[in-house]
């Protein structure tokens, strides 16, 4: 875990509560797909944890939907001005599963930590496929952007305003060889059991530390309780208790 002020770049809406800020300030930081950062926002007492969409030479890159205060805080910054944020931190995805055609599955704000994973599996020469879900066309953002890494992109919304109507499930492959994927809990419990391969599932709770220390974002897990900061946020499918 490190701690750094980083400066602003830029900080601009997406949709009209999804927002894209890119920091600088990370050239000496070690970044995995799948690990989160947290924003010290405002006069807020807790951090914001907020999962890492890209980390690029010396910029940062996080998407975020402001729910409340201390993102609505974030929202705020100004290019020019600094955020307090602890990095490196949470259990990201293990690139050596993915085999030569994984599946990358998004849901909302689910959907940033699959780009930075996207790229890194590209440069591994793997060519995952890729499922962005959304309710409606008007929350759809970074289609463009994982379009220009991968070559099979398809968008779902459950009202049919763009792309297959109807949820992530209904857009599924016949195969493939392992499966990411990151969004709202009933979304990754229906992906769980429709799909027969190994896959990793990156989890929310809400968070006091965001380092492991406090312990009150611990779930259970077939060899126990975990922290989805520390342990998580990101499960392998085979330790996740969701059978039934």
């Amino acid at each position: 875990m490190k701690q750094k002020l980083l400066a602003v770049l830029a900080n601009t809406a997406l949709t009209g509560n999804v927002y894209e800020m890119k920091l600088s300030g990370i050239a000496d930081a070690d970044i995995r797909p799948g690990q989160f950062v947290n924003v010290k926002a405002g006069n807020q007492f807790l951090r914001r944890p907020i999962s890492v969409c890209d980390a690029e030479g010396d910029t940062l890159t996080l998407v975020y939907r402001v729910n409340g205060e201390g993102t609505l805080a974030m929202s705020r910054l100004q290019p020019g001005e600094s955020a307090d944020v602890l990095l490196e931190l949470g259990n990201g995805y293990d690139l050596s599963s993915a085999g030569q055609h994984p599946l990358l599955v998004g849901g909302g704000v689910g959907i940033p930590p699959l780009y930075y994973l996207a790229k890194e599996l590209k440069k591994q020469g793997i060519r995952p496929s890729v499922i962005l879900g959304f309710n409606t066309v008007s929350e759809l953002f970074y289609e463009t952007a994982f379009r220009a890494v991968c070559d099979d992109v398809t968008v779902t919304t459950a009202d049919g305003s763009y792309g297959v109507k109807g949820f992530v499930t209904d857009a599924l492959p016949e195969e493939c060889t392992h499966t990411y994927a990151c969004g709202p809990l009933p979304m990754m419990k229906a992906l769980y059991r429709a799909l027969p391969v190994s896959g990793q599932f990156s989890l929310e709770e809400r968070m006091g530390c965001g380092f492991g220390a406090c312990m009150g974002c611990s779930v259970q897990t077939k060899t126990g309780n975990k922290r989805v900061c520390k342990e998580g946020p990101v499960f392998r499918k085979e330790d996740l208790l969701w059978e039934d």
